[in-house]
């Protein structure tokens, strides 16, 4: 499934909090740019260019293209908390939560892949304050799957010695899959969720 701008899984439709329409389409071809060429190696006249628009436009809506980068993250790592806290805060045992969390998390990077490397993978790039915007959103993240297993610790469902390692464990299997996704594959979205779900729950021994 994978443009920066296609149909979205699970009722989320992509750039839909980005206006007017002109700054959506100057963000969605900054995704598509950024991810097939490298933040780095993408000039603004090249994200105009992929949007059908003059360079001059681009700087109506943004101010450069760092901030560009930044809103695409920012809305990126909002999603991947939604999606995480969601789970964290739902219904069921702890088992249950952590395979709907990493189902979720891991089924939005499949769907979006194009996207979510961009979000996942030029953090570096970002100035020093949006990124400690960003990393204080991974922070989160990172708390919520946390929580998760340390219920299952005290619950006795998991046996997980090390809590933030493994936490730190699971989330990096999750946005690797952003890396290797192919829409073209044997692999649909949701058959990787259910497989990575799987695997984590083995992962962290969990109890039938």
């Amino acid at each position: 499934m994978d443009s920066a701008g296609a149909a979205e899984t699970g009722g989320y439709q992509p750039w839909s909090e980005v206006t007017p329409d002109a700054a959506r389409r100057l963000l969605v071809a900054a995704v598509e740019t950024f991810a097939a060429r490298g933040y780095h190696a993408t000039t603004t006249r090249d994200i105009a260019a992929r949007a059908g628009m003059s360079p001059a436009a681009l700087y109506i809506h943004y101010k450069t293209k760092e901030e560009l980068l930044h809103r695409i993250s920012r809305i990126g790592h909002d999603k991947a908390l939604e999606i995480l806290e969601t789970a964290a805060d739902g219904p069921g045992s702890p088992a249950e939560r952590l395979a709907e969390a990493v189902r979720s998390f891991v089924r939005w990077h499949a769907a979006h892949h194009t996207t979510a490397r961009v979000v996942q993978y030029e953090l570096d790039a970002l100035a020093p304050e949006h990124r400690s915007d960003i990393v204080a959103l991974r922070r989160q993240s990172d708390a919520a799957v946390r929580r998760i297993l340390a219920d299952g610790v005290r619950a006795g469902e998991f046996d997980v010695p090390d809590v933030p390692g493994t936490t730190l464990a699971v989330l990096s299997l999750c946005i690797d899959v952003a890396r290797w996704f192919n829409a073209a594959g044997q692999r649909t979205p949701d058959e990787v969720g259910a497989l990575y779900a799987d695997l984590v729950l083995r992962m962290v021994a969990a109890k039938p």
